[in-house]
């Protein structure tokens, strides 16, 4: 029998590696701008063009590479970072795998230009899909120029699936945010499109944070600062009324590397129960320095997935050091007991009664009889003040259910005589007394078939959605002007996203326009979303939309209407009447489709009767 196992080519093998390590234009800024922090840089240029799908190009004054490095630089597993498995325990620098500049090469046309720091001549290399294909003398800075070209060119299936410029621009931007933001003492600069987007000078932590998130986040921070021989904590949290529903930003950090850790973010938020809404998000900016033989840090290929020696410790210590800041800088309300200092309440100079004045008690007195005239009293003679039996309270009582009876058979009457024959749907409408609500959450409905469990959200959000797609493919889209018009303030990250999809939302009723410094006005919402805030709204929209942005316009139309409608649907919790019960049940069942959401999550669920039977039998 032949031999079946081969050898992968390095050209292959390389490939199947960007596949782990670079997912998007993203992740190859992430990759060559911590080469640059490791190479000492203090000032780092990002230019881009098409979001990077052209060009990605990382220009620094860092420590620059001889010949000789820069052609090896672009092997696998060739790193300056370690020289043993056991510095994995010790490490100090961003990379060490060795993998990423090889990855990036397997992928693009990429062109270097470097010098070494203290000498005259650089070197100029060009490599193509992982092939060199020349490398010369060259004069240029001290530094490192890395031009990624064509990004995925020869992984047509990869390129494909890239998201659409705004979407991937928006991708870069949160990745460009992690970075400046642990580097706060490194000046950088991001272009796209020979737009100059970011030009962020080196200072402090909090300096840099109201650089890249606003001045108005200044005055809602408070600091936190914490040593303990396990772990030291520098940063900032929100006050507790600066927390937000949406785009709550929330960042941690450990030994100058951004990571991803539930467990200390669950810490953060346990400090603010009772403080901020249920829905709502607090703010932090949390840097943590330990030990390097404390953590793991290569458990994931995006290395931000970081493994703790000291979890539980280490989360107490963030809890009660969140806690302590906001309890220090008043964020926290507290009762203050001890009265040493304090001005004495004089004591009261009038005189107090220590008796109550007698009360005079008619002991004759009725509420339910009518006070008799004794002069028309029919002879019968009584006293002023005294009253006489009411005898017909209770035909009263009988009168006025009589009268409320007829008034709203009446009213019956009328809207049946008035409303419109609608075609039967599938299930029979409900009647106003089949409904109710169970946990907030559902609302169970019952028809002659059987009883309907159906989900409030989805079921509005579907009705919604229908209403929505209606009215983008007729010519009369109905707006509602809004009063004071709302200003929308975004991340450039999220800006990115709003410029993706606005025309979609003006397709279904939005009316926005742009103010300048990624604000825009709301003057205009979908007739319909009366009560629903503009702002939060259209942040949510953004939200859900950033890991999506299909190209097609068909399916851009369709995922921005069903993100409206699932921000503005009836939310679970919320209770309902039963006229809003009843309306929305029928609603729903009037529609085509029905049962899924557009998403294609079920709406409701039937229980026949027969099924019913069997279950009591």
């Amino acid at each position: 029998m032949s031999d079946v196992i081969k050898l992968l080519p390095d050209s292959v093998a390389n490939q199947i590696a960007a596949g782990e390590v670079i997912q998007r234009p993203a992740s190859v800024i992430k990759e060559l701008v911590e080469n640059a922090v490791d190479a000492g840089a203090s000032h780092i240029h990002i230019v881009l063009r098409d979001a990077g799908r052209t060009l990605i190009q990382v220009i620094d004054d860092g420590q620059g590479m001889s010949l000789t490095d820069a052609r090896l630089a672009f092997e696998r597993h060739s790193t300056s970072k370690i020289r043993e498995a056991a510095d994995l325990f010790t490490l100090h620098t961003m990379g060490f795998r060795g993998e990423a500049l090889a990855s990036i090469a397997a992928i693009a046309h990429v062109e270097l230009r470097t010098c070494l720091r203290g000498e005259q001549l650089g070197t100029r290399l060009l490599i193509n899909a992982s092939q060199c294909e020349s490398q010369e003398p060259y004069v240029c800075p001290v530094g490192a120029n890395f031009m990624v070209k064509d990004l995925f060119f020869n992984v047509p299936a990869r390129r494909k699936f890239l998201k659409s410029n705004q979407v991937e621009l928006s991708n870069i931007i949160k990745e460009f945010e992690k970075l400046a933001l642990v580097n706060y003492n490194v000046e950088f600069k991001l272009t796209h499109n020979d737009k100059n987007m970011y030009h962020l000078l080196g200072g402090s932590f909090k300096q840099r944070i109201v650089s890249l998130f606003g001045n108005n986040l200044d005055q809602q921070l408070v600091p936190l600062a914490v040593d303990t021989s396990l772990v030291k904590i520098n940063g900032f949290v929100s006050r507790p009324e600066n927390a937000r529903r949406r785009g709550a930003l929330q960042f941690l950090f450990v030994n100058g590397r951004y990571m991803r850790h539930p467990y200390f973010s669950k810490a953060v938020a346990t400090c603010y129960e009772n403080l901020i809404a249920p829905d709502a998000q607090p703010l932090y900016f949390l840097d943590f320095t330990v030990d390097p033989e404390t953590i793991d840090v290569n458990i994931h290929p995006t290395k931000t997935e970081i493994k703790f020696e000291n979890e539980v410790p280490i989360w107490q210590i963030v809890a009660a050091a969140v806690r302590e800041a906001l309890g220090r800088y008043g964020a926290v309300p507290s009762i203050d007991f001890d009265n040493e200092g304090a001005p004495a309440i004089p004591a009261m100079t009038h005189s107090v009664p220590t008796q109550a004045p007698p009360i005079a008690v008619d002991p004759n007195y009725n509420p339910f009889k009518q006070p008799v005239d004794h002069h028309h009293a029919g002879g019968v003679g009584r006293a002023p003040g005294r009253t006489a039996p009411m005898a017909n309270w209770e035909d009263l009582y009988r009168e006025f259910e009589k009268s409320r009876d007829e008034a709203l058979g009446g009213a019956t009457d009328v809207l049946e005589a008035d409303g419109e024959t609608k075609e039967k749907p599938i299930i029979d409408a409900v009647s106003e007394h089949d409904c109710f609500q169970l946990d907030k959450r559902f609302v169970v409905a019952s028809t002659p078939q059987g009883l309907l469990l159906i989900d409030q959200h989805r079921a509005h959000a579907t009705i919604l959605y229908h209403a929505y797609c209606a009215q983008a493919q007729s010519e009369n889209v109905t707006s509602q002007s809004v009063l004071f018009p709302e200003v929308l303030h975004l991340t450039p990250a999220q800006n990115a996203i709003l410029l993706e999809v606005r025309e979609q939302l003006e397709s279904i009723g939005f009316s926005i326009s742009p103010l300048g410094a990624d604000d825009w006005a709301v003057n205009a919402m979908p007739a319909g979303l009366q009560g629903v805030e503009a702002n939060d709204l259209l942040m949510g929209v953004v939200d859900d939309f950033t890991q999506g942005g299909e190209t097609l316009k068909e399916k851009l139309d369709s995922r921005v209407m069903m993100a409206v409608a699932s921000r503005a649907a009836i939310s679970r919790g919320r209770v309902l009447t039963r006229n809003e019960m009843n309306s929305l049940v029928n609603d729903l069942l009037a529609l085509p489709e029905n049962r899924y959401t557009p998403s294609g999550k079920m709406v409701y669920r039937e229980l026949p009767l027969d099924q019913i039977e069997k279950m009591l039998s």
